[in-house]
């Protein structure tokens, strides 16, 4: 029924194979519901997964019983454990015999992707299961490098390419949003291409923080912006502080650190994570 799945991502990059399989639940009377994706690594036997939250179920709540309810709870914790176990293949195999009419799985179905597996299983929920965009809830905006800036440096409004879905761990506000950075300064943090998650509104002292940054009077769009670690020096004459130097440097010991004034760019965000590929 579904064809080979590639997510796109650098064809340079490590490519790795697997399977995934779509879990559903039957609620009594009703048509099965897309839960959750199952996704198996083949070269490690690693299990990513994404899962939906009772949060969501709507009106289906009124419909399961509270056991139903506490399986869902505590369903996604208990498959991490036992594909930590057992490994993902193992626990895969088993469900033939384990599942209830309650929950379903679908057979599996090849696919092979560049990078994190979890993305993945991120990409295929969200084309399987939950195709819903809630800002700032379960996606966060995707800016291109220079509407980042627009939006996060200038204070107007910057075009929003998409919107990806975040990791579920992370607490979403609207200072947060997703830009790709391309370069290797920052391997192995940030791998060349890497989706990555941004806070705006730098707060408090930003030694040792690592911020993207957009250098004025650089014509060259890749090194207009980037992404740096950052370190001052400050002076003082007794009374007041001011920097006495600011210091970009890159995590890869192939770049080389550099110096710019204080009125020669401007921070648009905080790096939080990566989110993939």
């Amino acid at each position: 029924m579904r064809a080979v799945v590639t997510p796109i991502g650098p064809s340079s990059r490590d490519q790795r194979q697997g399977s995934w399989s779509l879990l559903e639940i039957a609620p009594p009377g009703t048509a099965p519901v897309p839960w959750g994706i199952l996704l198996r690594d083949t070269g490690n036997d690693k299990l990513a997964l994404r899962l939906r939250g009772t949060e969501g179920l709507g009106d289906l709540t009124d419909t399961l019983e509270e056991e139903d309810l506490d399986i869902l709870d505590f369903l996604q914790d208990d498959l991490l454990s036992k594909a930590e176990e057992m490994g993902a293949e193992a626990l895969l195999a088993s469900f033939e015999e384990s599942l209830s009419g309650f929950l379903r799985i679908s057979d599996s179905t090849a696919i092979s992707w560049h990078g994190d597996a979890q993305r993945t299983a991120d990409l295929l929920f969200d084309q399987y299961v939950d195709r819903q965009i809630r800002p700032y809830v379960t996606h966060l905006p995707l800016y291109g490098l220079r509407a980042a800036a627009t939006k996060f440096g200038e204070g107007s409004e910057g075009d929003i390419e998409r919107w990806v879905r975040a990791p579920e761990h992370l607490r979403l506000t609207e200072d947060l949003f997703a830009a790709r950075v391309v370069g290797r300064s920052m391997e192995p943090l940030i791998p060349d291409g890497s989706l990555c998650v941004f806070r705006a509104g730098v707060r408090g002292s930003r030694q040792g923080r690592r911020l993207l940054i957009e250098k004025f009077g650089e014509t060259d769009f890749a090194s207009r912006y980037t992404v740096k670690r950052y370190t001052s020096t400050k002076t003082s004459d007794g009374e007041t502080w001011e920097h006495s130097g600011i210091r970009l440097e890159p995590l890869n010991p192939e770049f080389e650190a550099f110096d710019l004034g204080t009125d020669e760019f401007r921070v648009i965000g905080e790096f939080v994570e990566v989110l993939g590929f």
